[in-house]
């Protein structure tokens, strides 16, 4: 167990995890854990958190079809299993569950996790040395097609959303984790996801376009009056997965003045789309580097699928931020830039979308 661990130079506010769904889902296996214990399972608790520098971020509420999967080990793409359709009704339970969880993280934290609803209150909590929570749906199956449910989630703090996860709901069409595949597969937005990237407009949700297949991200393109943003996504002209964007879409999300953040998945990150742990820390400065010449400073951040994903050796869980940050420190990248990829991007993008 790692006892001596190097702080980020810089606050991290992280665009994606699945800490909530990890912490649920060990508990319906009765393993369940204290978020405020240091633990050797899962990638984030609040030992480590505080160890590493790590500032909070959006942290996902995903229903899984196959809640016996583990997305922290190698995802079997051939399991029809992991891709079952989940009712709404039962999505919307899970939801729930998740987001009494991320209360009741907040609530015995003693003041040093924060559930934010603006970016003013994220901007706070992280100048204060708190966890900034910004809650986000991954996958839109919880919300029934009249957006009623969209309503309630937003009231008990919801901030972003993605449409789809890598499977078709009411909404959309997701992309499989496929590898060498392009984007390209399936159809568009269907008329009630279409209405539902109106409604995030309205409510000032940020709206994810990671998961989402090509056709569906240029219906969103068209629809939204809002930056574009893939919230954990790499690069297609390094790492061909399906999951990844290409410089098309790169170049709409720019146009937008939207943003893309680094997932560290190795199977996204390597050229090989292979699952080894062994990835080097190289890989990820490449994705960055070719990310901020096509985007620019202003439009990189982080998007780590900590708690939902395999990671490089060297990062290993939360507390492998600092060495990523010295990675990139090697590769150029100045002290305003590392700052902007760290925390203050996400920030901006956020006040982007709330208007």
């Amino acid at each position: 167990m790692q006892t001596n661990v190097s702080k980020s130079p810089f606050p991290v506010f992280d665009g994606h995890n699945d800490t909530l769904l990890k912490l649920e889902i060990e508990a319906m296996k009765g393993t369940e854990r204290s978020f405020f214990d240091r633990s050797t399972t899962g990638h984030i608790d609040m030992v480590r958190a505080q160890e590493a520098g790590f500032a909070g971020g959006l942290f996902a509420m995903f229903v899984p079809s196959n809640p016996e999967q583990d997305f922290t080990r190698p995802f079997n793409p051939k399991d029809p299993a992991n891709y079952q359709p989940v009712p709404q009704k039962s999505a919307f339970d899970f939801t729930k569950r998740m987001l009494e969880r991320a209360a009741q993280i907040e609530a015995q934290s003693e003041g040093n996790v924060v559930i934010c609803r603006t970016p003013d209150e994220n901007r706070t909590a992280i100048e204060s040395g708190q966890i900034a929570i910004s809650l986000h749906i991954e996958g839109a199956e919880a919300i029934d097609t009249n957006l009623y449910a969209l309503e309630e989630l937003y009231g008990r703090g919801l901030r972003s959303l993605g449409l789809v996860w890598s499977r078709e709901n009411d909404f959309g069409y997701g992309v499989p984790m496929a590898h060498p595949a392009s984007p390209d597969i399936g159809p568009g937005l269907t008329g009630a996801g279409r209405d539902l990237v109106r409604a995030c407009n309205q409510l000032g949700v940020l709206l994810d376009v990671s998961h989402l297949n090509e056709k569906g991200f240029w219906d969103l393109a068209r629809i939204t009056e809002r930056p574009i943003v893939a919230s954990h996504s790499n690069v297609h002209k390094i790492c061909e997965s399906s999951r990844n964007l290409t410089d098309k879409q790169l170049d709409a999300i720019k146009e937008s003045g939207g943003l893309v953040g680094i997932n560290f998945h190795v199977a996204f990150l390597r050229k090989d789309g292979g699952h080894s742990r062994d990835t080097p820390l190289s890989v990820i400065a490449d994705h960055a580097a070719y990310l901020v010449d096509r985007l620019g400073e202003d439009s990189v951040a982080l998007g780590s699928d900590f708690d939902g994903c395999v990671l490089p050796r060297d990062i290993g869980d939360v507390t492998g931020l600092s060495r990523l940050m010295e990675e990139l420190d090697g590769r150029g990248f100045n002290t305003p830039v590392l700052e902007k990829i760290a925390w203050k991007n996400w920030i901006s993008a956020l006040e982007k979308a709330a208007g």
